[in-house]
């Protein structure tokens, strides 16, 4: 698995050296809404969009079993501080087939998710 890869280049907001990780039809799971993107290109869009929001962004614990593994995170939007989880599974050949995120409190959801409205609208994105 390649979660140790993952961590370095998400830490140091390294999306090259990210994509190699990815199958191309990884499928990310979001925090806002139920249908999953799938796809290397919305994921992109996603990772990039959400590391320009996120502050003083870390991770804290990681944890792997199997082919599956988790890593807890910090960061703040705005005036709100929030954590959340990365579960990451892999397929066998050792690529990231699957990326689901996790936020709580629910007021830095919220804060994350009114400014990742505001960029896609700016971009005349649709939100799903």
């Amino acid at each position: 698995m390649n979660s140790d890869a993952f961590r370095a280049a998400a830490e140091a907001k390294d999306f090259e050296a990210m994509e190699g990780l990815f199958s191309e039809d990884v499928v990310f799971r979001s925090p806002f809404v139920f249908r999953p993107y799938p796809g290397i290109e919305a994921l992109r869009f996603i990772l990039t969009s959400v590391a320009g929001i996120f502050e003083d962004f870390v991770y804290v614990e990681h944890v792997e079993t199997g082919d599956t593994a988790v890593l807890m995170f910090k960061a703040k939007v705005g005036d709100r501080e929030l954590q959340g989880v990365d579960i990451l599974r892999f397929g066998v050949d050792g690529l990231i087939s699957e990326m689901t995120v996790m936020v709580r409190p629910m007021s830095g959801l919220q804060a994350l998710a009114e400014e990742m409205g505001r960029r896609l609208e700016a971009l005349g994105v649709e939100p799903a």
